[in-house]
Parts: structure tokens; C-alpha cells; sequence
């Protein structure tokens, strides 16, 4: 049986720990309507996290999936930060603000991260995943000796076969259609930009491991062709930003529901790695032709994030984070376990 298979979903679907729009009650919706939910920690502190999953745990006695960044330790580059930080400021100064004087690494990673790995351990949710690269030994180690079910993200065969090498149990295959962060293991690597399905049945054929699906799968039909493949489950983000449990905010509802949708964009201006946003004034400013490096993540995200709070104290809500795969015009707002039921009844039609 596939690992999937053994968690007891009635459907094979995933919904993806964004972070910044993924919830402890939007995880636990999910998982009360048989899919696998899922929370985002990787931008929070080990206290946080263990609030979260105690949260998540509260409302449902399901299984769910606690997500991880485990990027590159980042190493300040004052220089960089500070060309970046002046090509920022006539936006600053826009909204009667200034940039920061320097930034900081507002978010760790989790490789190396003992005090992190200990609350997962202590925890021990049926499911953890990475994002941007693979933990050390000892703690994928640690992890399945909990008990826990792992999951890493893959953009490439390479990827994928450095997690089964790992010990990791299943590979989520992300296409270049996905909304949020790539999940590139090193962002400065030539991207292939290879697309879901040919990235999914790639990994079914070659990586040895089971695969999830993910990147602008938005419907059950979808699903239906993901699982043709030869994928165990889809994985699914930008489908549940609209539903009302989700963390997104009214801009980021409204940008969703517009002409924005249809245009979105893969950047690193936002948060110093690249993701795809929906088109905004943030995605704009990206296409100038003469901005200087982006400061590295994740301290371009705290410049990121110092705009966006600028601009929104003027009514201006254009510089957000606003994540979202290239489904995402087939967006549709309505609660998540309605969604799930949606959707479940979608992949049984096409059959």
C-alpha cells in the first residue's frame, strides 16, 4: 500500500500549506471532509508551531501535514541589501514610508533547527513535509522514528531521487504551474520550468518513489488526470484561498477574483526566491529592466513585507504576497469541506 494510501483519506487530495493563507481551522475543515490538511510552520517560531498543530489537534482527530522551509542557512550580503533597499525607496516614499536601514532574516530554516525538530518529535503529526531541500540525516531520522509520514517537494528527477536517497517516503512533484514558492532545492540553479503532468509522470517513471501531483490542479477532473499518471494523490493550494477559512486577506480575495488571475507571475522580487503571485503592483515593478539583485531570501521578504504594510496603511493593498498557480481563474470561494465534497464528486464523475 502507498503512504497515502494508509492515512485513510476518502479522497486522494492534499491541501497545500501555503504560508500565509493556510490556517489551523482551514487544515482541520479539510481533514473532517476526508482530505489531507495541511498547516504551514515554516515562518513560524517552535512555540508557534506547537500552538498551531495543538490548534489543528483541537478541532479534528484526523490526520494532517505539518509543513517546513529547510532552505540554505541565508548569508547577509550588506552591498546587495542595500542596492535593493534604494531601488525599493521611490515605492516607500510613495506611501509617505521608508524602506528599512538594513533587514534581517525574518524567517530560519529548519535544517539544523534542534529546538524545531524537538516540538515535531514531541508532536509527532502523522505527516511532515519540506519545502526548498531536505533536513539532515538525523532529523529524517528522528521524524520516522516518531512515526511520521515525509514528504518533500521536487521540481526535477534530481530532486526527487536526492529525497528517496534520504529516506523520504513520497515526493510531491511540483509544476512550474504552482502557486507560492518554487520549491527548488537551489534557486540560483538553471529551473527547467518543467510543467505538472509531464514533472509528475517524469518522477512516476524514473524516481522511484510515490508522487503527488501539484501546480494548477484546481478541479476533480484533474485530479482524475494526475492519478492517470500513475500520481497517488494531487495536491491542491490556490484552489482553497478563497474559502473563508483560509488566511487571506480581502486584497489578496479581490486580486483573486479579477483580471489578476489570469496573469500571474513567477518573481523573486517579493520574498528574495521565486514564486508565482498574481499580477499586481509588486509583479509590475519586477519587470523593470534595470533593478539591481534582489537581496537573498529570506531578508528581501522583510522589505517585501515592509512595503506591503506601507502601502496598506494608504489603502493600497497591490504589494502583497499574493500567491496563486496559474489555475487560478478556476477559483471558487466556498468553504473547505464543501470544496473537498466538490471535488471528491468531480474525480468520481471522471471516471
Amino acid at each position: 500500500m502507498d503512504p497515502i494510501a494508509r492515512l485513510g483519506l476518502s479522497i486522494p487530495l492534499i491541501q497545500a500549506p501555503m504560508a500565509g493563507t493556510s490556517t489551523p481551522a482551514l487544515a482541520a475543515a479539510v481533514c473532517e471532509a476526508g482530505a489531507l490538511g495541511s498547516i504551514a510552520v515554516g515562518t513560524l517560531t517552535p512555540q508557534d508551531a506547537a500552538r498551531d498543530i495543538a490548534r489543528v489537534r483541537a478541532a479534528t482527530d484526523r490526520a494532517f501535514n505539518v509543513n517546513l522551509f529547510v532552505h540554505t542557512p541565508c548569508q547577509p550580503d550588506p552591498e546587495r541589501e542595500a542596492a535593493w533597499l534604494t531601488a525599493l525607496g521611490p515605492l516607500f516614499a510613495k506611501y509617505d514610508a521608508e524602506p528599512p536601514p538594513t533587514l534581517d532574516t525574518i524567517y530560519p530554516t529548519f535544517a539544523g533547527n534542534r529546538e524545531m525538530l524537538t516540538v515535531l518529535v514531541e508532536q509527532a503529526p502523522a505527516v511532515v513535509s519540506f519545502h526548498f531541500g531536505l533536513p539532515e540525516a538525523e532529523a529524517i531520522a528522528a521524524l520516522k522514528s516518531a512515526g511520521c509520514l515525509l514528504l518533500a517537494t521536487a521540481t526535477s528527477l534530481a530532486e526527487a531521487l536526492a529525497a528517496k536517497d534520504a529516506g523520504i517516503d513520497a515526493v510531491v512533484a511540483q509544476g512550474w504551474e504552482a502557486g507560492g514558492h518554487r520549491g527548488m532545492f537551489d534557486p540560483d540553479a538553471p529551473d527547467d520550468r518543467i510543467g505538472t503532468m509531464a514533472l509528475t509522470r517524469l518522477l512516476v517513471s524514473r524516481a522511484g518513489l510515490p508522487v503527488i501531483a501539484a501546480g494548477g490542479i484546481m478541479d476533480g477532473r484533474t485530479i482524475r488526470a494526475a492519478l492517470d499518471l500513475g500520481a497517488v494523490a494531487a495536491q491542491l493550494g490556490t484552489a482553497f484561498i478563497a474559502c473563508p477559512e483560509s488566511n487571506a486577506d480581502a486584497a489578496h480575495r479581490t486580486a483573486l477574483a479579477s483580471d489578476a488571475a489570469w496573469h500571474t507571475a513567477m518573481t523573486p522580487a517579493i520574498s528574495g526566491r521565486p514564486a508565482r503571485c498574481l499580477a499586481n503592483r509588486f509583479t509590475a515593478f519586477a519587470r523593470s529592466t534595470d533593478l539591481p539583485p534582489v537581496a537573498p531570501y529570506p531578508r528581501a521578504y522583510h522589505a517585501g513585507k515592509a512595503l506591503n504594510a506601507a502601502a496598506k496603511s494608504k489603502g493600497e493593498g497591490g504589494y502583497g504576497a499574493q500567491w496563486a498557480g496559474q489555475g487560478a481563474p478556476l477559483s471558487r470561494p466556498m468553504p473547505a469541506g464543501e470544496l473537498v465534497a466538490v471535488l471528491a464528486a468531480e474525480l468520481a464523475a471522471a471516471c
